[in-house]
C-alpha cells in the first residue's frame, strides 16, 4: 500500500515532569538523524510509537517514561 507507514508495535509513554521536556524522534538507517521534535509542559503525556522510520526517541528533561519493560524516570 502507497503511504502506509509500517509499526513495529513498541509504545512508549511519556509524561513531563517540568515544563519544556524535549522529544527528538531519530531515523533508521544507514544513517540516523533526528526528524521530528516536539516540547512537552509538565503533567503533558505524549504515546508514541517506533515505525519503519522511527529508530529511537531520545529525552531531554526530567519525565516519567513507561514501556513494556517497565517505569523509567529520566533526568535523576
Amino acid at each position: 500500500m502507497s503511504g502506509t507507514i509500517e509499526t513495529t508495535g513498541d509504545y512508549l509513554v511519556i509524561k513531563a515532569l517540568e515544563n519544556g521536556v524535549t522529544l527528538i524522534g531519530l531515523t533508521r538507517g544507514k544513517d540516523t538523524k533526528f526528524h521530528h521534535t516536539e516540547k512537552l509542559d509538565r503533567g503533558e503525556v505524549m504515546i508514541v510509537q517506533f515505525t519503519e522510520h522511527t529508530a529511537a526517541v531520545k529525552i531531554r528533561g526530567r519525565a516519567e517514561l513507561y514501556t513494556k519493560h517497565g517505569k523509567i524516570i529520566t533526568g535523576e
